[in-house]
This record gives C-alpha cells, structure tokens and sequence, in this order.
C-alpha cells in the first residue's frame, strides 16, 4: 500500500472512530477493551496521535515520551481527539518524501511508517468504539487488513518484545480467503519468525477473510470467526500471549 493510501485509512478511521465514540457516550463500556470506558479510549487515542504528531512534525531523531492523556470529558474530550487527529493526517500530509525521524518498525522511509502504523492504530481502535455499538465492529477493506496483519506479524512480533513462544519449534500458518494472502510464522524459543507464503507444513493454520483474521489477530474478535485447522492449542497460544504493549 502506497502511503499516501495508509493516510486515508487513518482519516477514515478516525472519523469513524469519532462517529462511534459520540453515538455510544463516553461512559460507556468498550467490549473489546474490558478494563476501558470510550472516556479511556479517546484519551488514549489522542496522546497517541499528539505523540506521534510531535515526532513527524519536530523530526524528532530519538525517541520522545510520549503526550500526557487529557483530563477532559464528554464533548470537550471528542473535540479534542478530533482536533489531535486532523492535525496528525495534515502533518503526515504534508511530511517530505526525505522526513528524518524516529521509528521502531522497519519501513521504506519514516514517513511510510508512521502513516501505517498511524492508520492501523486508529483502525484498530475504531473497532474498539464500534464494539461499544449494538452493531459491533464494521468491516476492514481487505487490502487493508491485509497490510495490518503483515506489520502485526513481520513488524511487532519480529521483535524481541513478542511473547509469542514455544518450547519445541512449531509453525502457525495464517490465511486470508478473500485477498489471496499467506504468511507462515516459526514460533521457538526465541521471537517468531515470520515469512510470507506457504512453505513446507504447519503444526496450525488461521484462516478466514482478510479482515476477520486482523481483528482476531489483535484479539478484537473471537476466534471463533476463523477457521482453526490442526492444533489448536497454538490459536489458543496467540490469543494469550499476542497482546502488544
């Protein structure tokens, strides 16, 4: 996906975050997030935008702590996350092609992985204030999904942070059904492994359309919605051990 693209996707994201998080209140629970009300969630959203913000736009080369959560609520607080996120997307508008600054995940260039990263935290997120709704989460376009659940597998659990684990070498083979896409994750001893395709067996395999397998994979949605396939401890294992933090 192009980056320009990936700023789309954070625009619509938050948009729809927003939408979701006014139709339910700020007092209400988040499903996805058990310990969060949308109060938690915007907070948390917005420091994450505003930090991210301040990084593109200063072109910060170190890491920077990040933003202070607001002590705001109610309409104050939706006014705010909405103003935190028009400025990160016209900030990352505006970014140069050549922009230096700090990132943690490999990518083409800083600009290209802040717009990614960006646009899956939002969308990520937005699930998290449509779950708030009696509709649920709505749907992920596939290529998008896809993109998330590649950076989910080769980003974040290519890090030594990952406590995704095993004892004796296993393979988890992870499979979208609608975008065609395939990536087989060598767990150990040591972080996981991950490559795209489907090379040699697999202990396990997850299975669904592209954007079922992304919310599940960031333990949005039960893993009931996908089809699991020979040992289904290691779908159990992920659930436990995947959260990223």
């Amino acid at each position: 996906m192009s980056t320009d693209t990936h700023i789309d996707a954070l625009d619509a994201a938050g948009k729809a975050l927003l939408d979701a998080a006014a139709a339910a209140g700020t007092d209400a629970e988040v499903p996805t997030c058990p310990d969060w009300r949308i109060r938690d969630l915007l907070r948390h959203t917005t420091a994450v935008h505003r930090w991210a913000t301040g990084l593109v736009a200063e072109r910060r080369t170190t890491y920077h702590e990040g933003f202070e959560e607001p002590d705001l609520d109610g309409e104050a607080l939706l006014a705010y996350t909405r103003e935190g996120h028009t400025r990160l997307v016209e900030t990352l508008r505006a970014a140069p092609e050549d922009l230096e600054c700090w990132t943690f995940l490999p990518a083409p260039s800083p600009r290209a992985f802040w717009a990614r990263r960006q646009a899956h935290e939002t969308i990520v997120h937005r699930a998290d204030a449509e779950s708030a709704l009696t509709a649920g989460p709505g749907p992920v376009g596939p290529a998008v999904a896809a993109d998330g659940i590649d950076e989910l597998l080769r980003g974040f659990h290519a890090r030594d942070r990952s406590r995704v684990r095993t004892e004796e070498p296993r393979v988890l083979r992870v499979r979208t059904t609608d975008t065609g896409d395939v990536w087989t994750v060598r767990l150990s001893p040591a972080a996981p492994a991950t490559e795209t395709g489907a090379e040699g067996p697999a202990d396990c395999e997850l299975s669904g359309p592209a954007d079922h397998l992304y919310l599940a994979l960031w333990n949005r949605l039960p893993h009931d919605a996908l089809t699991v396939t020979g040992d289904a401890a290691l779908a159990r294992l992920w659930r436990e051990n995947s959260a990223v933090v």
